[in-house]
């Protein structure tokens, strides 16, 4: 039975961050992967950078693309398209794995008979360094409970590309497009299952997207009203436990 993982991480200028999230890859104990480097539209030395590693470093599960697709969604989905592995794992450009990560996730996913997984993960400063706030997960989350707490942090998800085919794995090209694209999953009536154990350090820096919160209430605002299409008082209704989660996790 096909066991790979496919690996997407889309890329724009992260030249700080590529190598050591590359190698958190090459480092991992489930070896049955393959890693697809979707550079897009970088204009610092990102490309160089990996094109000059993968010259020194040949390693047949790794490929590298240049596109011109403006977003992070538009990476992962040509990276899907480009998959070739039964599970399908998603790894932001600047995050770290823990080296057990894929191995632990793939027997969880077995165990479960799951197709679609996340894990628990830590917060990291800008050297990739856990700053000890660890951020627990439940055992499950449904569609109406992932409207109201999304802990679903897209580093640590897996797909079984046998139970969810990958043209439903298709981010829209909108911000908060992960989030959106769980949703939709969940929606159709999957059940994620979380694996709590920290196994992704998390690395904000500063001044990305996810660290204006501000932005972040307008995104989940108008992924409730314009792409849920929930009614006014049922998204302050999901907004308000949204907001509590989200403060609990980062105190």
């Amino acid at each position: 039975m096909d066991k790979k993982v496919s690996i997407v991480i889309p890329i724009h200028n992260a030249e700080a961050f590529i190598l050591d999230t590359v190698a958190c890859v090459k480092a991992q104990t489930y070896e049955d992967w393959e890693l697809l480097l979707v550079e897009n539209g970088s204009t610092d030395s990102t490309l160089e950078i990996l094109e000059s590693y993968i010259q020194r470093n040949p390693d047949d599960r790794m490929r590298l693309f240049s596109i011109d697709g403006k977003c992070a969604a538009a990476g992962r989905n040509f990276g899907v398209d480009q998959s070739k592995g039964r599970y399908l794992s998603y790894l932001d450009a600047d995050d770290i794995w823990e080296k057990d990560k894929l191995e632990k996730q793939v027997q969880f996913m077995q165990q479960k008979n799951a197709a679609f997984s996340f894990t628990g993960y830590e917060f990291a400063d800008e050297n990739g360094v856990g700053l000890g706030k660890i951020v627990r997960v439940p055992e499950t989350l449904s569609y109406r409970q992932a409207l109201q707490n999304t802990t679903i942090f897209t580093s640590t998800v897996m797909f079984d590309t046998e139970k969810i085919p990958r043209s439903m794995l298709q981010m829209p090209l909108i911000k908060s497009e992960d989030t959106a694209l769980w949703w939709k999953i969940l929606r159709s009536g999957e059940t994620a299952y979380g694996l709590d154990e920290n196994l992704v350090k998390y690395r904000r820096s500063k001044g990305t997207l996810s660290s204006n919160k501000l932005e972040a209430m307008r995104r989940i605002w108008n992924l409730y009203r314009k792409e849920e299409k929930l009614s006014l008082p049922y998204s302050l209704y999901n907004f308000f436990f949204w907001a509590f989660r989200a403060v609990k996790r980062r105190v």
